[in-house]
């Protein structure tokens, strides 16, 4: 792939990094100068692009790493300019999409994206060609989406390392709020409490132990980053921290009160919950490939992978055979053989007509 990768902080360099490690070529964009020739200086691009419009013609497909408030912007402007393809890995969905679809009349090419992958270093100082291997990379496409951008976004995921799940863009900003917004802002308030409580002092240094070090670890991350990914989710964030102070409150009383067998339920049931979190798809084992005509027609690639997602269902490749006349085609895709009597069950209940044999 021809890769045009439009700002190179962490992500952006970390994309640049991992894809020419596997020999695509990247060429990069930045506002900032500086920064962009570091970025080619230490082998996160080929090039810098001096002419944003002609990059965005000439690449396969471009990926927008810039904070979550100029997304949007930044990608109708790369649609606009004439960019086949464009994907972005803000951590925020929905206001993007919906902003992108009202700021362009190409948003079908625009596949929004969010690697669930990080560094407390910041900018091109914690740039990893190996950020996101094994890492979660979610899709979020919606009804309009073009299939064939849909193909390639998925792709470029896949290209990096990624395992990809797809989901509605609402419903990765309300789950992100709970395993990724929240968390942050718990550990960075639990991190604020304490260096009250110990005045900064050495001495609570000295004291913070691993379960402490482990919590409060992604404290250190970004601050900058933080106040816009607040804003453009605040309800789901609301939300979720409504259900944590809650919950909290309940510890509280339990605590107070000395109510030893309700603590120990609790501490029980989290302790299970926590032993049961994956820790990473399920690859191993036999595969099976699932044919499925579909209709050429918009949203349809993102029914099926949306629906797989959904089911916990890892796609391990895609292919699109288009049909030499008419308009159709058949969706191939290889899952784990464990996982694949599930989907072929929700498609046929969805009106497809799949046909599985295992590998």
């Amino acid at each position: 792939m021809d890769v045009f990768v439009i700002g190179v902080g962490l992500m952006g360099g970390s994309i640049g990094l991992a894809l020419r490690s596997r020999g695509h070529r990247v060429v990069a964009w930045d506002i900032d100068g500086e920064t962009l020739d570091r970025c080619v200086a230490m082998g996160a691009a080929d090039s810098a692009s001096r002419d944003f419009a002609s990059s965005c013609v000439e690449c396969d497909i471009a990926v927008v790493a810039v904070p979550v408030a100029n997304i949007a912007q930044q990608v109708a402007a790369a649609l606009d300019a004439g960019a086949p393809v464009v994907t972005d890995v803000g951590s925020v969905k929905a206001p993007v999409v919906s902003a992108v679809e009202s700021l362009t009349q190409r948003s079908e090419y625009f596949v929004a994206g969010h690697p669930m992958a990080g560094s407390e270093q910041d900018g091109l100082d914690g740039a990893d060609a190996d950020l996101f291997v094994g890492a979660t990379w979610v899709l979020t496409p919606t009804g309009t989406t073009n299939q064939d951008a849909h193909a390639l976004a998925r792709s470029l995921a896949v290209a990096v390392g990624a395992e990809v799940i797809e989901i509605e863009p609402e419903r990765h900003d309300a789950l992100v709020a709970v395993v990724s917004h929240v968390p942050q802002l718990a550990a960075t308030t639990l991190m604020d409490v304490a260096s009250d409580a110990g005045d900064g002092s050495a001495l609570m240094l000295r004291l913070a132990a691993g379960g402490f070090r482990d919590m409060t670890r992604i404290a250190a991350s970004h601050p900058a980053i933080w106040p816009d990914i607040c804003a453009a989710n605040k309800h789901a964030i609301v939300d979720a921290l409504d259900s944590y102070v809650s919950a909290l409150g309940e510890v509280r009383a339990m605590v107070e009160s000395g109510d030893r067998d309700a603590l120990l339920e609790l501490l029980t049931r989290a302790r299970n919950s926590r032993r049961a979190l994956p820790v990473s798809a399920d690859i191993v084992g036999p595969l099976a490939e699932i044919r499925t005509p579909i209709a050429d027609r918009p949203g349809v690639l993102a029914e099926v992978t949306t629906l797989a997602g959904s089911l916990g269902v890892n796609i391990l490749d895609l292919e699109i055979v288009h049909s030499i006349e008419g308009e159709s085609g058949v969706l191939v895709i290889v899952v784990p053989n464990a996982r694949a009597a599930p989907l072929v069950e929700a498609l046929i209940l969805s009106g497809y007509h799949p046909v599985k044999r295992e590998l």
